[in-house]
């Protein structure tokens, strides 16, 4: 065994830091939007959140856009103008963070998971139908790590049968299917502003709908189920009026102003991401021990998640001890998901391990690799070099 391989096992790591998979990039225009905001009349509910719903609008060629607090909150008001409601059952994957699903239980409704493709690891159409019932009301389709779904295949079907879509798109905003943007398609679409994500507000959310139903409903939901419609001005200029039980799930001018200056930037750091992934695919391309991610012709990946799986049975190690060797290198690799029903509130509720057998499978293989704009070619060189010595170590062919 050589030293290059012993130090796998407790040599000096590579990096000063761990490179985080995700990161925000904030810079002194960023900073100074934000300033402008805290001197300014308003700090919460004021002009600049209409700006910055406007300016996403434009941006990914929709009618409307709602600004809310987090991408949870969106996605739960998304529930809400659909009509979800009690007993309602909503289709969705299994390979998403929790809040995919959990927006339809707040509304009282039954996610229903299906599995995915083992190529794109998104939502598999073919498999929809059969888990389509009287109940179905609405399909949440997720765009992992930024690939677009099989879009029409899935509205062909939300149109057979009277289907509402809300697309999770937190992993995709810049991204297209078919050189149409996601947020211009479904019926309402949920971008996150988490800051690990393409643009960052700390935290925040939205929709985009081409639905003046839909963005009125939207609205009201975020602030209390409140309108302060025209139609009250004759009982005074204070009047507003409570018609349904919404939320305070409204973002600030604060988080808005960031938006506004990180949205400025949103090309230049999706060409970043790609360079970065495609620098991964050249340099990883020959190693039989991981499988790189698939790219459908039909869809351009805005490139949140760079994720690669483990070809366990050409290894002698499980994922755990191969992640763990990735992190002694210094490189802060993660795995992205969990499937929502492996959760112990999700057992709770009746759902069983078995559901959705290949993305179970493809969660016992994942590693997520680092991938954010503040790079440098050096941390792209690092995880690379990462990758290709725990691999050599691990592999049954030891190379």
């Amino acid at each position: 065994m050589n030293k290059e391989k012993l130090a796998i096992h407790g040599g000096q790591p590579v990096r000063g830091n761990i490179l985080p998979y995700g990161k925000q990039v904030i810079n002194e225009e960023d900073i100074c939007s934000v300033i402008e905001i805290l001197r300014s009349d308003f700090i919460t509910t004021g002009p600049t959140i209409e700006q910055f719903e406007r300016n996403i609008a434009e941006y990914t060629e929709a009618k409307y856009a709602v600004a809310f607090s987090s991408g949870t909150a969106a996605l739960h008001a998304a529930c809400f103008a659909a009509g979800i409601g009690e007993g309602d059952e909503v289709i969705t994957s299994p390979m998403t963070f929790v809040a995919s699903s959990n927006c339809v239980l707040y509304q009282g409704g039954i996610p229903i998971f299906v599995d995915i493709d083992p190529n794109t690891y998104n939502i598999n159409p073919a498999l929809i139908k059969e888990k389509i019932t009287k109940n179905t009301k609405a399909i949440i389709p997720v765009h992992f790590t930024g690939q677009p779904v099989d879009l029409d295949s899935i509205m062909k079907i939300a149109k057979e049968n009277n289907l509402i879509i809300i697309e999770d798109a937190a992993h995709a905003l810049g991204a297209k299917y078919k050189n149409k943007k996601i947020g211009s398609i479904g019926d309402m679409t949920m971008f996150s502003f988490h800051p690990v994500k393409h643009i960052t507000t700390g935290e925040g959310g939205i929709i985009t709908t081409n639905n003046k139903d839909y963005y009125q409903k939207l609205l009201q939901f975020r602030t209390h189920g409140i309108s302060r419609s025209k139609d009250f001005f004759n009982h005074g200029p204070w009047y507003y009026e409570m018609h349904s039980l919404g939320y305070n799930y409204r973002l600030t001018d604060i988080q808005a102003a960031l938006g506004i200056s990180q949205l400025k930037k949103i090309d230049s750091f999706i060409e970043r991401r790609k360079q970065i992934a495609n620098f991964y695919t050249k340099e990883l391309k020959e190693l039989d021990e991981i499988k790189l991610p698939f790219q459908d012709v039909n869809g351009d990946s805005s490139w949140h998640l760079y994720i690669v799986k483990l070809q366990l049975s050409k290894l002698t190690a499980n994922r755990k001890e191969i992640f763990e060797a990735i992190q002694k290198e210094n490189i802060g690799v993660n795995v992205h998901y969990i499937p929502v029903y492996y959760h112990p509130y999700y057992q709770s509720l009746g759902y069983m391990n078995g559901l959705c057998t290949i993305a179970e499978k493809c969660y016992e293989e994942f590693i997520t690799l680092p991938l954010h704009v503040g790079m440098s070619d050096q941390d792209s060189e690092d995880v690379v070099k990462a990758i290709k010595k725990v691999l050599s170590f691990y592999s049954k062919t030891n190379r």
